[in-house]
């Protein structure tokens, strides 16, 4: 059930007025526990098992945690739980992966083996409540917070459809607070929530799906040589494709929730407007870097234990997290090459002193653009099937292997994303230390309106392909 398809809006009209119904607290949140199992189910039922088997197992995991004091009982049931929930992840998204490698291995070993191919379906947003799960009872085991009171109110953090299936990865220790008591719906959170809703589906169907995926896909699905416009044209138009439709999805999310009263993190902060790559994690899908950082980088050390083991943590951290977003060599190149970005960024920042240079605006400017270069040729391997595409592509935008057929994208288009691109970053760039509510507020009523329902019009008029939303894969 897609956020920008009709079925969802039915859904979501008969929540919000079994929500609004003098009904109980209780009832109320078992109404948005089944209609969040319902909204699961709608890709594929038998898989909301494995969302109760998650959510059971780490309810009681978490419970016998906290009640037990012997080290090594609490050691035991944390494994059991990660090590559970690991391996259904691991199943399911990296079965098939294990396997060809598997294979590929003992045929260079020359060992013929011919397994029968396993028919492995991925469970929509598996890795997000699957990591969801995870925190929470690693905090339990750490002591951060204590186990859930009521598990209506654990199943519904577990559960709740606005951030299901992609995030962001919500936190126990924000969301089980708001299940305490009824939540209070005011018209300004209605009016708020739907501006997001309206905001993100624009990001997704009008920008994401209609004027930068074609061009992506017409060049990255490709088989015959892209010329130079063609490699930067295919590039930049995903970069705005994966952010209008990310961050589309993640400003649904947070509006969708705050028509219930509930608040979540904030998943973006203009992340093409990042003074260097850090600073880009910092920004770019805020609640899984986070989660890496608190589950991953600081266990393995963070930068407690000198420069040499600081960058192997940080190489780790994003190699895994390269690997979490798809079961393919191309996906753990893209975590390594931040991983190197990150280290080179550190060696950098050993090398050279702070100055007054570096706070000045062109220099931040100039940061800015380095930056988001960087990130394009990350994501030619993120986008690309085959290393030899995100090779062709690569050499195509540094002017190598130049073909003498006319271009994949025509010269208006290219113009065009070249366009879109400036106005992008440029709109990242000032609002890099502010919100999008914070922006809108400055706008008087009736101009805030006139965007609205111009957003609105555009969502009617302009949707192209159904497209579902990129990191539903992950």
């Amino acid at each position: 059930m897609l956020f920008n398809s009709l079925s969802f809006v039915i859904f979501l009209a008969v929540q919000l007025f079994l929500y609004n119904l003098p009904f109980s607290w209780r009832v109320k949140k078992i109404n948005l526990l089944w209609g969040s199992y319902i909204f699961y189910a709608a890709w594929n039922p038998p898989f909301v098992a494995l969302l109760w088997f998650s959510t059971v197992l780490d309810w009681f995991a978490a419970k016998w945690l906290y009640a037990t004091e012997s080290r090594t009982k609490r050691r035991a049931l944390l494994v059991v739980s990660l090590g559970a929930n690991l391996a259904l992840l691991g199943f399911f998204k990296y079965g098939r992966f294990l396997l060809d490698n598997f294979v590929a291995l003992m045929g260079l070993l020359g060992v013929p083996f011919h397994p029968a191919t396993p028919d492995i379906i991925l469970p929509v947003g598996i890795s997000f409540y699957t990591f969801q799960t995870m925190s929470y009872t690693i905090d339990v085991y750490l002591g951060k917070t204590p186990p859930a009171k009521s598990f209506l109110s654990y199943a519904l953090y577990v559960t709740f459809f606005a951030q299901l299936v992609a995030g962001p990865i919500v936190r126990s220790e924000d969301f089980l607070p708001q299940c305490d008591g009824p939540r209070k719906v005011t018209a300004r959170h209605l009016g708020w929530g739907f501006s997001l809703l309206i905001l993100g589906l624009f990001e997704k169907m009008v920008l994401a799906d209609t004027l930068l995926a074609p061009l992506a896909e017409r060049v990255y699905d490709a088989t015959a040589s892209p010329t130079l416009g063609d490699g930067w044209c295919a590039t930049l138009a995903f970069a705005g494709q994966i952010f209008c439709d990310f961050a589309g999805y993640s400003t649904c999310a947070l509006g969708l929730a705050l028509c219930f009263g509930f608040v979540l993190m904030q998943n973006f902060r203009f992340p093409y407007a990042a003074l260097g790559p850090s600073d880009f994690w910092r920004r770019w899908h805020i609640s899984l870097s986070t989660w890496l950082r608190d589950y991953l980088y600081v266990p393995l050390g963070g930068n407690r234990h000198g420069a040499l083991l600081t960058c192997r943590n940080l190489a780790l951290t994003m190699l895994l997290g390269g690997l979490w977003h798809g079961a393919s060599w191309t996906f753990v190149v893209w975590g390594a090459l931040h991983g190197f970005y990150l280290v080179a960024e550190r060696a950098v920042r050993g090398l050279v002193p702070p100055s007054r240079l570096w706070g000045r605006w062109p220099v931040r400017l100039a940061l800015a653009v380095l930056t988001f270069l960087l990130v394009c040729v990350g994501w030619v391997f993120f986008r690309a099937r085959t290393f030899g595409r995100a090779f062709a592509i690569l050499g195509s935008m540094l002017g190598f292997a130049q073909p003498a057929a006319p271009g994949l994208i025509p010269l208006p288009k290219v113009a065009g994303v070249a366009a879109f691109t400036a106005v992008l970053l440029g709109v990242h760039w000032l609002l890099r230390d502010s919100s999008i509510e914070r922006a809108a507020m400055r706008l008087p009523w009736w101009a805030r309106s006139l965007v609205l329902a111009l957003l609105m019009i555009a969502i009617v008029t302009m949707t192209g392909e159904d497209r579902a939303f990129i990191y539903f894969q992950f």
